[in-house]
């Protein structure tokens, strides 16, 4: 039998190997493509133009707006100034119990990167104790929906909190829930708008704190027309 020539496996080798490397670049490109083609491109604002501040009257039912300090807020970093499009924060008082204090924060485009901060994160990075996190029930003329209620407190402030977040179309009541609706969204090729509103105050006295913070937002959702309420709080 003649003996192989070395340099024909050699050259067969190799036509193996650019093969190889060929399929390989066709299977990249293709999952490349694909995911391109899938990346959320379509931006859902229902703020749009508009600002918060015009969303929300001075005059709640008796509470009345009198200063935008005092409040425990995001965190001052690039991924916050990244985060929120529009933050309000507004101190209201009805002139015999402690003054209510109302935040809302309003991001423009939520990812799997970027989500708004729920108050688990800003207050402990302030140094406070939380208490476990529990539903409350909101009703408002013949709406409801469920919201977030807690307690912070470091020495000499105990805050009483309510907040609820809005994630496009859904109100999700968790961290998990919150990135189930970003991915759900962004894999229909949307990029949706969150908002998160939180209103508290300081007070030992939880069950009355909780009760006047209810029927706050109840006077506030109210006060508001279908269109700014829908940037609150979703009928979905």
């Amino acid at each position: 039998m003649a003996d192989r020539d070395p340099s024909l496996d050699g050259r067969q080798a190799a036509t193996l190997v650019d093969r190889r490397r060929l399929l390989l670049g066709g299977l990249f490109a293709a999952t490349a493509g694909v995911t391109f083609a899938r990346l959320p491109r379509e931006r859902v604002d229902l703020l749009g133009t508009r600002k918060l501040e015009t969303l929300v009257p001075d005059q709640i039912g008796p509470w009345r707006f009198l200063t935008t300090s005092g409040l425990v807020i995001p965190p001052e970093d690039a991924l916050s100034a990244a985060l929120y499009s529009n933050l309000l924060t507004r101190v209201y008082a009805d002139g015999i119990n402690p003054p209510l204090m109302l935040l809302i924060a309003q991001s423009a485009g939520q990812t799997g990167m970027l989500q708004v901060h729920r108050p688990e994160f800003c207050y402990p990075a302030g140094g406070y104790a939380l208490s476990p996190t529990t539903e409350r029930a909101i009703p408002y003329g013949n709406e409801r929906f469920n919201a977030n209620k807690l307690t912070a407190a470091i020495p000499g402030r105990i805050e009483q909190i309510i907040y609820w977040t809005r994630v496009g179309n859904r109100m999700p009541m968790t961290w998990r829930d919150q990135r189930l609706a970003i991915a759900l969204d962004n894999l229909k090729g949307l990029v949706p708008d969150a908002v998160l509103v939180r209103v508290s105050t300081i007070d030992p006295d939880e069950q009355g704190a909780v009760d006047r913070l209810s029927a706050f937002v109840q006077a506030m959702l109210q006060s508001m027309s279908p269109a700014a309420r829908a940037v609150l709080v979703s009928k979905t």
